[in-house]
């Protein structure tokens, strides 16, 4: 189905097959099956020459019954307001997997950034803070970087909201650069969380981290970290693809090395320590794990059937379709799903947003230790469920998901 329809289509087939088990009532079903707000807001920014463009911005706040809203801010030229609203959902599904106090939200600008200055996207990024300036804050709505934002990107955004209301804010968005508030160890949070993941699933499958074959698609902040973090607990990084090429070596890549090469030059390809491997041969690969830290709609029915991995975890949001995913599991293919798999950055946000609003920060150690926990607790809480249901892990961590927001809100009941 979700080859065809949207991405938003691919979440409520998720939905559906673990609010049937749950057994949901039509109203919570109503409920939690439709976006709370949907921004959409214009941004006119004047470009270095001297023109004005105009720039289609979208926040989407899909539930906050558990606590404000939480999510991304991407940059890309195929931002769709369906897009927003899919991921929005999703987060509310990974804050409640993750048993964090936070609704989920998302947001976009369709650009392509590859394309602008420097001081462009500043302006985009103040004039899209400006326009939503009204449904955001530490109590309300929580931003963070996502696909093309980062960093830097966090800290505009800060500050314009700092000067709306006054008084440096903090807590209005995570992801911030460390010096003004941002948490040690968030840039590395998700890729370690994937690793985390990694390690708990091949235990329960009954085989190691130690000498297992691992293969990457995307090697950005998420999937570098989780090949490196993965390649020091003995795993061996044999493929890796990113949006320029891809380089495979049987014997393993030394992810140091490629690092290194990829913050030079962008991207894998042309790395001199294993042969060039086709984007479309990475998934057939001879491997015990396979890691989609891409795009959405990255494992399709065209290639779950070439997929050898016991093991994938989802680095991305939505890397596999439904149809995939029934096609993984029929096959005994043991998925993480997204929602489950990448929830290191979000709890590492919280800690960040917590930190922010006690004005009291912790070493990252601290940090390291405490993910280690909430991931592991979340793990658990799945697998336990998927054993108990029978059902596979996807199905799984939206069962416990969805029971936690349904039965908040249940206790809450209907406001006016």
């Amino acid at each position: 189905m979700a080859e065809h329809g949207t991405v938003f289509g691919a979440m409520l087939q998720e939905f559906e097959g673990a609010a049937r088990i749950l057994n949901l009532d039509k109203g919570l079903w109503q409920m939690l099956t439709h976006p709370k707000r949907q921004i959409i807001v214009s941004c006119p920014v004047q470009m270095d020459n001297g023109e004005i463009e105009v720039f289609t911005g979208y926040r989407v706040q899909y539930n906050i019954t558990l606590g404000p809203a939480k999510g991304g801010i991407r940059y890309h030229p195929g931002v769709t307001l369906d897009e927003v609203t899919a991921l929005a959902a999703w987060m509310t599904w990974k804050c409640a997997v993750a048993q964090l106090p936070f609704g989920g939200g998302k947001g976009g600008v369709i650009c392509d950034p590859t394309k602008m200055s420097r001081r462009e996207l500043e302006a985009l990024t103040r004039r899209y803070t400006a326009e939503i300036i009204d449904a955001i804050g530490p109590d309300k709505d929580v931003p963070a970087p996502d696909v093309n934002t980062n960093e830097q990107v966090m800290a505009w955004f800060s500050d314009t909201y700092s000067m709306h209301v006054g008084h440096t804010s903090t807590a209005v968005v995570t992801g911030k650069p460390v010096e003004m508030g941002g948490s040690l160890g968030r840039r590395e949070a998700t890729g370690r969380g994937v690793m985390i993941t990694a390690r708990e699933s091949a235990r329960h499958l009954g085989f190691s981290l130690e000498g297992a074959t691992v293969a990457v698609q995307g090697f950005g902040n998420v999937g570098g970290t989780a090949a490196s973090l993965l390649s020091a607990q003995g795993a061996i990084i044999v493929g890796v693809t990113d949006w320029k090429g891809g380089v495979y070596n049987a014997k393993g890549l030394d992810t140091r090395a490629l690092l290194a090469h990829v913050a030079q030059h962008k991207t894998v390809a042309g790395f001199a320590g294993g042969e060039p491997l086709a984007a479309d041969d990475l998934f057939g690969l001879p491997v015990d794990i396979l890691i989609p830290a891409a795009l959405e709609n990255q494992i399709t029915e065209a290639n779950a059937g070439r997929i050898q991995a016991k093991l994938v975890v989802e680095g991305a949001n939505g890397p596999t379709t439904p149809a995939a995913n029934r096609m993984l599991h029929e096959r005994g293919v043991f998925v993480v799903p997204d929602i489950l798999a990448n929830g290191g950055g979000v709890t590492v946000s919280y800690f960040e947003w917590v930190q922010d609003r006690h004005g009291y920060f912790w070493s990252e150690k601290e940090v390291n230790e405490r993910l280690e926990t909430k991931m592991v607790q979340a793990f658990d809480a799945v697998l336990q469920t998927a054993q108990r249901y029978k059902v596979d892990m996807r199905t799984a961590a939206y069962i416990v998901a969805i029971n936690r927001v349904a039965t908040v809100t249940r206790m809450r009941g209907m406001y006016a």
